[in-house]
């Protein structure tokens, strides 16, 4: 797919972080770019800054997507695509001073993590193939969907975390099978410890730790090198039903 003002995308948690990389890289190709996020004041300012649009939404609630992209698409047409990157990552033990892990945290963040990236993708999937193919594979768009290296190696404290990741890895494959007919390509990518601000919020001892942990190169990812990969996939037709590992061979041990 050849990326430009003919491809508009939405990104969820675009407002800071990693959506916020991927709504930046997409500008400066001239995309149209909707960003979908919960933090209303930071949304509408990043948005205004960059050039794009912006939708208060919580992603968890399948009516408030539902009503977040008809907004959307009134002010730059059917998205062509779909970054979700959209995330919280609160930490609990399974069991942690005499009690379990508390239910209703665990189901918000499979709510938000899981739940809502199914939302916004199929959504975003029905919009895209009613739309018309835009190259010769038939291709009509693609959706991109942000895993971690913890839906493989989860920490301790990362039990809701690491099991809403992995649902995002388990639903990448069926989602590329069941979207071929349509020509919507379905891909996720897995970063590792990135400089986001929940990262860099840390003391600098526990960062240094941190990029300690990778192979090659031994620092924290770049927000931008997300933003490059995601960029890639939308641009990259044979990419499609698979998982990338952004993490400089990073394999997080359990201790």
């Amino acid at each position: 797919m050849k990326i430009g003002e003919t491809t508009p995308a939405i990104i969820t948690g675009g407002a800071s972080g990693l959506g916020a990389a991927v709504a930046t890289a997409l500008r400066g190709r001239n995309v149209p770019v909707g960003i979908l996020d919960m933090n209303a004041d930071a949304g509408a300012a990043f948005a205004a800054e960059i050039g794009a649009s912006f939708a208060e939404c919580d992603i968890a609630d399948a009516a408030a997507v539902t009503t977040a992209l008809v907004r959307l698409r009134e002010q730059q047409g059917q998205e062509r695509i779909c970054v979700n990157c959209a995330g919280i990552a609160p930490a609990a033990k399974t069991v942690s001073r005499g009690a379990a892990h508390d239910p209703k945290l665990y189901a918000k963040v499979v709510g938000v993590n899981l739940i809502g990236t199914f939302n916004v993708s199929t959504q975003s999937a029905l919009g895209m193939s009613a739309a018309e193919p835009l190259n010769p594979d038939g291709e009509r768009g693609v959706i991109i969907n942000t895993a971690s290296i913890a839906a493989y190696e989860g920490q301790m404290g990362q039990l809701a975390y690491a099991s809403s990741k992995a649902g995002v890895v388990g639903l990448t494959l069926p989602m590329a099978r069941d979207l071929a007919k349509s020509g919507i390509r379905v891909m996720a990518i897995a970063p590792g410890i990135f400089a986001t601000p929940m990262v860099t919020a840390f003391p600098q001892e526990v960062q240094d730790a941190l990029a300690r942990t990778s192979e090659f190169p031994q620092r924290l990812g770049r927000v931008e090198e997300f933003a490059d990969l995601a960029l890639h996939i939308a641009e990259n037709g044979m990419l499609n039903g698979d998982v990338i590992r952004l993490d400089a061979a990073t394999r997080m041990q359990a201790k």
